[in-house]
């Protein structure tokens, strides 16, 4: 009789567990689930960085000026004179040269470069007032304004398009003025693999940074 008491409570004993054991082992699940999903969206998201970086390049359209932006190692400038060559626009601006030592008699090594690249020295205009991508958006839409140029071709390379479309729109912003952005086609550029190369990685995670640093302060 008392083994008998004994085995049906420990019996009631099993069963209250069960359904506690059921509700933890659906939490768990659940748990999981949710660990897996976060896991896989922000693995998306960081391979696709490379695609938003460079969402906003276009095919070269007849345009006033072709603006080359600074800061390369000489990829923009071939871009910028292989545009005139090909008759897209009548112009150069050269951005992102240092003032202090530039001399119009001893040309910038990026100038001397576009000239042998066949764009002749009038046709070349240096901007030694930029030194950041929203004074090279801003200074080159005073310039044309006052020049009454209405599109521009802007040349970089594909990883810094995104903060160029936004800093090239707020600074058009309120006039009928128009710009493209034209990529370079570096060797070491993959938008979906662009994590495996180490000149890559960096300028997408800089740019991610800069993107957000541009949306307080200039955005």
């Amino acid at each position: 009789m008392a083994e008998s008491t004994l085995r049906k409570s420990m019996k009631n004993a099993i069963l209250r567990k069960t359904p506690k054991k059921r509700t933890m082992k659906a939490l768990f699940k659940l748990i999981s689930l949710f660990v897996l999903t976060a896991c896989t969206s922000a693995g998306i998201f960081f391979i696709s960085l490379g695609y938003l970086v460079s969402l906003y390049a276009e095919k070269p359209k007849p345009a006033d000026v072709i603006i080359v932006l600074g800061g390369d190692n000489g990829l923009r400038v071939k871009k910028g004179a292989e545009l005139y060559n090909d008759g897209y626009a009548p112009r150069v601006i050269l951005t992102g040269i240092d003032a202090r030592f530039y001399r119009p008699s001893h040309p910038d090594w990026r100038e001397r470069r576009m000239r042998a690249l066949g764009v002749p020295k009038k046709s070349i205009r240096i901007d030694t007032r930029s030194a950041s991508s929203w004074e090279e958006a801003l200074n080159s839409s005073r310039l044309m304004e006052k020049k009454g140029w209405k599109t521009a071709i802007v040349v970089s390379d594909p990883p810094h398009l995104f903060r160029l479309h936004r800093t090239w729109k707020k600074a058009f912003s309120g006039s009928a003025k128009q710009f493209i952005l034209v990529p370079t086609k570096p060797q070491w550029w993959n938008p979906l693999l662009w994590w495996k190369n180490k000149k890559s990685y960096s300028f997408v995670i800089s740019e991610f940074q800069k993107s957000l640093y541009y949306s307080v302060m200039y955005f």
